[in-house]
């Protein structure tokens, strides 16, 4: 059921207000204290916020499965993975007032030859990532290597929302590409990539229209996109994460590129690298899983209608022009 249209738009007011408001303010507060407003918010909204954190809960037992039984130890990873999420945002808002020399020390880089080796292709590259660690970070540490660096967007549906979202992905370095509308989308990442330019495309919303693959031991539709992107630009994927360790230290790592099978079925060229890269994300999910974020994946594969994540839908077509 749609909500009004006044109630849609005095939601979105409110949330840029606060945002904007709290950026003001930012700059101007000693870090202990914002981590410790971040760390109090995290807290208080993990017991108000009930209907997420069962969502979470949920989807914690489906990757854990009979792994942790105690119901002590589940909690406590629930708070884990809800107290991360809060610190991704502090970060990446940290990251908005930050200097190139700051963001490379905030974030450490391991991998970033495979990057330049894949660049030396002049086909540009398709950077795949998850909702895990501190993903809003990639953008902005590569930018600081003077790597030119685009992020697909799936936009919320308030236009001077996104365009405010827009503005601060830009003070980082990162240009934003908006999923929609498809074909728009489509000829700015194949501009991108004919640039050499790096974009984005994080992968781990499962839902209807995509590929059946194995996930967190269960079948669910998996976007084709990036793999379509890669058949018909050549264009390689690397796989992209940024991780926390047990003190907070964030790492950007970079995996060589993903050796995909080409073959004259297309289809069936598409269903065996769609799984393939799905079991990437698989096993970077089991590896973190206080680092997911757990609301971008529902039980039955559909995602929230106003999620946040990136996604791609790239036409199959051999013959479709190119920009």
């Amino acid at each position: 059921m749609r909500r009004p249209k006044p109630l849609f738009s005095l939601r979105y007011r409110f949330g840029e207000y606060c945002m904007r408001g709290f950026l003001e303010l930012f700059p101007h507060l000693p870090p202990r204290l914002l981590e410790a407003v971040v760390d109090c918010s995290a807290r208080a909204t993990f017991v108000l916020l009930r209907k997420h954190r069962k969502r979470m809960e949920e989807t914690l037992l489906t990757v854990t499965g009979a792994e942790i039984g105690d119901a002590n130890n589940r909690n406590r990873l629930l708070r884990r993975a809800w107290r991360n999420f809060g610190r991704s945002g502090y970060e990446t808002a940290r990251a908005l007032f930050s200097s190139r020399e700051q963001i490379r020390s905030m974030v450490q880089l391991e991998g970033e030859e495979h990057l330049r080796q894949a660049l030396e292709k002049g086909k540009g590259v398709i950077a795949l990532s998850a909702h895990l660690g501190n993903f809003t970070m990639i953008g902005p540490r590569l930018a600081a290597e003077g790597h030119s660096f685009n992020a697909l967007v799936k936009q919320p549906r308030d236009r001077r929302f996104a365009q405010m979202n827009d503005e601060y992905r830009m003070k980082v370095g990162v240009k934003t590409i908006s999923a929609k509308p498809r074909r728009t989308s489509v000829q700015q990442m194949l501009r991108a990539l004919r640039r050499n330019e790096i974009v984005l495309v994080v992968s781990d919303e499962f839902k209807g229209g995509g590929v059946e693959v194995e996930f967190l031991g269960r079948t669910a539709p998996a976007p084709r996109g990036p793999i379509t992107l890669a058949l018909r630009t050549g264009a390689p994927i690397l796989p992209m994460f940024v991780t926390r360790d047990d003190q907070d230290r964030l790492t950007l790592s970079i995996s060589p590129e993903v050796e995909l099978i080409k073959t004259r079925d297309r289809k069936t060229a598409i269903a065996v690298n769609v799984a393939t890269i799905s079991r990437v994300l698989d096993a970077m999910v089991r590896r973190y899983p206080d680092q997911w974020s757990w609301l971008g994946f529902r039980e039955n594969g559909t995602p929230e209608e106003e999620s946040s994540s990136f996604e791609t839908s790239v036409p199959e077509q051999e013959n479709e022009p190119l920009p």
